[in-house]
């Protein structure tokens, strides 16, 4: 099986190291269901590969999500994600937090009452919904 197959590509951003945006976009094909528990993931050369960067600056990622628990590798085999459902929930909440404080920076000087601003978001979250 070709384990790149499904993956897309990432637009790097020129403000943080192409490696902890490497982290990131696993944690987004995680929290989205795109990637899941105990999947293999692509080699460090053929992700390399795939996204046009150094092997090095995989590696580089793959030491930090080792470090951080969310892929496991052991021995020769294929590296995996984690099957630490905890670990993998903790990656969904990060994700949503980091947008919601994103979120808020963006409106947090319209002077607007919570109520107001939950309907907005409810509102346009079925819209979206809708579109689909």
């Amino acid at each position: 099986m070709n384990t790149i197959e499904g993956w897309s590509e990432v637009a790097f951003n020129n403000r943080d190291p192409v490696y902890l945006q490497v982290v990131r976009h696993f944690k987004e094909r995680i929290a989205t269901g795109r990637s899941s528990a105990g999947q293999i993931i692509p080699s460090r050369r053929e992700l390399g590969a795939f996204m046009k960067i150094n092997p090095n600056t995989v590696q580089k990622a793959y030491k930090e999500m080792e470090d951080q628990q969310l892929i496991i590798t052991e021995g020769n085999s294929p590296s995996r994600i984690t099957n630490d459902t905890r670990l993998l929930n903790q990656i969904r909440e990060e994700l949503l937090g980091d947008a919601v404080r994103d979120f808020w920076g963006k409106v947090k000087n319209i002077d607007v009452p919570i109520e107001e601003l939950l309907l907005l978001v409810e509102r346009h979250f079925r819209e979206e919904g809708e579109k689909k």
